[in-house]
């Protein structure tokens, strides 16, 4: 009987320090849980997010941060690319987009061109700058004639045709007072005997051109034959000035969220 006493009376006890312990929800835990889940609309993606996604989507799987291109670079270029399909300036099928990045010592292999359709590194390689940007790391940049610079930002790969250096391609500036003089300038993608470890191991640096982004005579023909025909090349380097409309982000993010509309909002469906 005691036995029996003793367990009512427990869970007695154990009853009323539940209901004692117990409280509703107050207004800052349901503020607390919004705001976890506020970067999502309905518990969707927003399209800034499935943008960035998207990005760092091809980024991993092409491994580009193994190969030294960096996530935020590689972001403007794709930011780059996709506005420039929305403004019918690319090639309808064009998936293949070249990645320059000048804050990079000439020492570094920092030109990169990529298949954004099947999210694979094609070739990463040596690229010169203008001998009027500097040394080693490229510092200045220009639109003039003359100025032995190269040009910041974004281009538009055009027709191959046979010059002072052999097999050149063309590339026309789509940045106004930016890049615009770069076919007057003379601006093309060529082959040089100063884009070499020979080089790199005799002046400590990559030799430098008049402005033209010039590639190693190794790979020369792979870059051209691979980018030529409306593709998208683009420059990045340490200039606070530059800026670029094709750099907008909003419309951008849009347009990958409207093509994506996964079901589920999984990267995995990209």
């Amino acid at each position: 009987m005691r036995k029996n006493l003793w367990w009512i009376f427990s869970t007695l006890l154990l009853f009323a320090v539940t209901v004692i312990s117990w409280r509703p929800a107050s207004n800052s835990d349901i503020i607390n849980t919004n705001t976890k889940s506020s970067v999502t609309v309905n518990g969707k993606l927003t399209a800034k997010e499935l943008f960035e996604q998207y990005v760092s989507d091809i980024y991993q799987t092409a491994n580009l941060q193994q190969a030294g291109l960096n996530l935020a670079v590689f972001q403007k270029a794709v930011t780059g690319y996709t506005n420039l399909k929305l403004s019918n300036k690319l090639d309808q099928n064009s998936s293949i987009i070249t990645v320059v990045d000048f804050t990079k010592s000439s020492k570094i292999k920092r030109m990169w061109i990529i298949d954004m359709l099947n999210k694979h590194l094609i070739l990463n390689t040596w690229v010169a700058h203008g001998q009027g940007s500097g040394g080693d790391i490229a510092k200045e940049f220009s639109n003039n004639n003359e100025s032995h610079q190269s040009s910041l930002g974004f281009y538009l790969t055009n027709e191959v045709y046979f010059g002072k250096h052999g097999r050149s391609l063309r590339l026309d500036g789509l940045d106004a007072g930016i890049n615009s003089s770069a076919r007057a300038r003379g601006i093309v993608i060529h082959a040089a005997d100063y884009v070499s470890q020979s080089a790199i191991n005799q002046l400590g640096r990559l030799g430098r051109s008049f402005g033209c982004p010039a590639v190693s005579p190794e790979v020369s023909e792979t870059v051209i034959n691979t980018i030529k025909g409306k593709n998208m090349f683009f420059i990045n380097g340490n200039d606070v000035n530059y800026d670029s409309k094709y750099l907008d982000e909003t419309e951008a993010a849009n347009y990958i969220a409207d093509v994506l509309k996964p079901a589920d909002n999984s990267i995995a469906k990209l």
